[in-house]
């Protein structure tokens, strides 16, 4: 059951789950009202038997207490002669009697019936109430929960009765005092009201299923819209955007979180794209090289060694550079994944620095390369990666720093970190460029073409290899730079943890 309502729409389980809370409601409401009226009867006719028992008792009590010429008489003693003519049987009810009905001891609604010692009725305030027999054979012994228990309930057709009685005794004589109180006597009234709520429960869980749907369809548009849009959008076209609701709610949000998503996808597959068209570019020429080089072999290198030794170098060359710009796309590839190994570890910076700084001046000979400062102590990291980040921020420097100009490296400790620092005196870059030097592919020289031999040639990888392996490390890079003035490089290279300690 619960996997059929799970396979439902959102707007029909929004419909049946207000609806359920509507019949809870309506339910709970009609199971309180019923028993609260019936209780309510019940009660107040408890109360007033209770308070007609307690009232007529102490009446009949005081009547007791009075001199014989002060008790009343319902009839005076010529309409008492003229009833006796009439019923030779009739008999005046007694003192006490008249006395509580004139001090009005009942209550409204309560009917006294009385009975002397021999069971003979001598007075009822009400005679077309059912007869005592018939009242006493209808007792209940097992009473609705909202009554009183300690009374009797009398149930008969149409109505139901709190019956009472009370003994007084009167000039020697005993009686009895029958008191009966109805308390449902709305019964018709409260048959209709059971139908009228039944019929309105109905009506009223109709009218929710029907304002909830609609209700709910009219929430969730903006989610099917949103859901159209996706399937309208195809990634060749990702510059669509979905429209955003106009009330600031969570389908907002959700519509602006889902364009900026879509916004980020677009920037990735414009990347990707200019990505795979670089790397094509940068694969083309050395391809282009290595057949054109091949075909000049087949034609004439067999017998011309000059040209057949040309051949070979200029293949191996190409080959090399495919091979290096293939490791970098792969390096690369395997960052973006996270599949790139990262084999951390101490790693002395002193003999690092001074290892890198050792072999780049055998391999910078035209330029002055200094080793300005190198400070003793320990990261973590990986030695190879970090390595080989400092070879690519210098062989950059040395790229784009003409022949006789100045490379410095630098390693100094400050705090609880080492401040490296790559600079050079060649030509610069320009501010619009700085913040891209470090994109995939990025040259800065405007045809970003590859000149063989050229000083600039290049992948166009090297930074952006650079940039992750200072991420991954928690490394802060920065670049400093301006045309014709140069460019440094800062590395901020957090210490090992306890390395400065050791230090000390």
């Amino acid at each position: 059951m619960l996997s059929r309502i799970d396979s439902l729409r959102i707007s029909t389980r929004l419909t049946l789950v207000n609806a359920a809370i509507l019949i809870c409601i309506l339910l709970l409401t009609s199971l309180l009202t019923i028993p609260g009226i019936y209780f309510a009867l019940y009660h107040q006719a408890e109360v007033d038997l209770e308070s007609s028992v307690e009232r007529s008792l102490a009446s009949a009590k005081a009547t007791a207490e009075l001199p014989p010429d002060k008790l009343p008489s319902p009839l005076s003693p010529q309409q008492q002669q003229e009833r006796l003519a009439r019923d030779p049987d009739w008999e005046p009810p007694p003192a006490f009697v008249v006395q509580l009905y004139r001090d009005g001891a009942l209550t409204p609604g309560v009917v006294l019936r009385v009975t002397d010692d021999t069971g003979k009725k001598v007075f009822d305030s009400a005679g077309h109430y059912p007869s005592l027999e018939e009242v006493q054979a209808n007792f209940v012994e097992d009473p609705p929960f909202w009554a009183n228990q300690a009374m009797r309930v009398v149930i008969l057709d149409n109505f139901h009765l709190y019956y009472e009685t009370a003994p007084v005794d009167w000039q020697g004589r005993r009686y009895d005092l029958h008191f009966l109180r109805i308390i449902t006597a709305e019964g018709p009234f409260l048959q209709a009201l059971t139908r009228t709520l039944l019929l309105t429960n109905t009506l009223g869980i109709l009218i929710a299923l029907l304002a909830g749907y609609f209700v709910s369809r009219r929430t969730l548009k903006p989610i099917r819209t949103i859901t159209q849009a996706a399937q309208e959008i195809e990634v060749s076209d990702l510059s669509r955007r979905i429209p955003e609701p106009p009330a600031n709610d969570e389908l907002r949000e959700l519509a602006v979180t889902f364009n900026y998503m879509l916004a980020r996808l677009e920037s990735g597959f414009a990347q990707q794209r200019q990505f795979v068209s670089d790397a094509s570019h940068e694969l083309r020429t050395p391809v282009t090289v290595i057949l054109g080089y091949s075909d000049m072999l087949s034609r004439w290198g067999r017998e011309d060694a000059e040209t057949l030794d040309e051949g070979i170098a200029a293949i191996r060359s190409e080959a090399q550079n495919m091979k290096a710009l293939i490791e970098r796309l792969l390096f690369l590839a395997r960052a973006d994944i996270n599949r790139q190994a990262l084999n951390r570890g101490p790693v002395d910076m002193a003999a690092l620095v001074a290892d890198v700084a050792k072999k780049t001046e055998l391999v910078a000979t035209e330029h002055l390369f200094t080793l300005a400062a190198n400070d003793a102590g320990t990261i973590s990291g990986d030695a190879v990666l970090i390595r080989q980040m400092l070879r690519v921020f210098i062989e950059n420097a040395i790229k784009y720093t003409p022949a006789g100009g100045h490379i410095t490296l630098a390693s100094r400790r400050e705090g609880g970190r080492f401040h490296v620092t790559v600079a050079d005196d060649g030509v610069g870059i320009a501010p619009e460029h700085q913040e891209k030097v470090f994109d995939r592919f990025y040259r800065v020289d405007s045809a970003r073409t590859k000149e063989t031999g050229a000083r600039t040639g290049g992948t166009g990888l090297g930074l952006a290899i650079a940039r992750w392996i200072a991420e991954a490390h928690g490394i802060g890079l920065s670049l400093e730079s301006a045309l014709g003035e140069g460019t440094t490089i800062h590395l901020l290279i957090p210490l090992m943890e306890g390395a400065e300690m050791d230090s000390e």
